[in-house]
């Protein structure tokens, strides 16, 4: 419903949202998974068959969004780990490898993905929620912040970014739960009474992957983080966008993060 502008750019690509649960079921406001906890048995097999992903954490649950024309793929790489299922009218009907169209043609194996550069800034971040009926309560605040607190964002190019702070807010409303991301400044211009968090009231360190924008034709960049990670067994929050991807961890584990993405820079070179 979007008009054409020539200020949107737009993946040409459709995507499918894969939600990865435990026991075929999902209990009702359960926490994230955690794209640690499914980097071995989903993220690292999809790369395997060059299958590019993007990856989305909410504060319930995480999402894989791969592209339509990758499903036979997906279907055939995950069937002999998952019970796989789609949604039809609010239903969940099982899917075989047969069900899907198309055949399925095992790609040619992939050279070994670029190792992208992190960058691991000094903000502070917090991963909240908030209940529906309350959203009207922030919502002019939610307006500034998006629209009119940050300055635009520097063009690329050397000695341009400021390694020491990020701008990153993400707010995403999925199936009526909503999320949010923001740094632990912005978050004390809201009512605090109304974001809601953790019972430990974590903050987190934000790792940006990439040096340029990413694109949409390589794999392997969501378990270049996500599988030193879970072989750690260090939690995360992963967000994919247009241009960059983003994992969150927890701030007391920043240091040992580091250690790990370095080392694997180093044994790769």
């Amino acid at each position: 419903e979007l008009p054409p502008s020539e200020f949107m750019q737009v993946a040409d690509s459709t995507w499918l949202v894969l939600s990865v649960v435990s026991n075929g079921r999902e209990p009702p406001g359960c926490q994230a998974t955690g794209v640690t906890k499914i980097a071995r048995s989903v993220i690292a097999p999809l790369a395997e068959h060059h299958v590019s992903v993007l990856m989305l954490s909410t504060y319930q649950t995480d999402f894989i969004l791969v592209r339509e024309r990758d499903l036979p793929v997906v279907i055939h790489t995950l069937a002999g780990e998952f019970d796989i299922y789609k949604e039809e009218s609010g239903e969940c009907v099982p899917v075989t490898c047969e069900d899907v169209s198309n055949g399925f043609l095992k790609p040619k194996p992939a050279a070994s993905p670029t190792l992208h550069p992190v960058l691991s800034p000094q903000t502070r971040f917090c991963i909240l929620t908030v209940a529906p009926d309350t959203l009207p309560a922030i919502a002019t605040m939610l307006i500034d912040v998006l629209f009119y607190s940050h300055s635009p964002p520097q063009e690329a190019g050397a000695g341009s970014q400021d390694h020491d702070s990020i701008t990153f807010f993400a707010f995403s409303l999925i199936d009526g739960y909503i999320s949010i991301v923001m740094d632990a400044e912005t978050q004390k211009r809201f009512p605090s009474d109304l974001l809601l968090t953790s019972s430990t009231e974590e903050l987190w360190r934000m790792v940006r992957i990439g040096g340029q924008p990413l694109g949409f034709d390589e794999c392997g960049i969501v378990a270049q983080i996500a599988e030193p990670l879970a072989a750690a067994d260090i939690s995360a929050y992963y967000i994919s966008t247009f241009n960059f991807d983003h994992a969150l961890v927890p701030e007391e584990g920043i240091a040992e993060v580091i250690q790990l993405l370095q080392q694997r820079q180093d044994s790769s070179r």
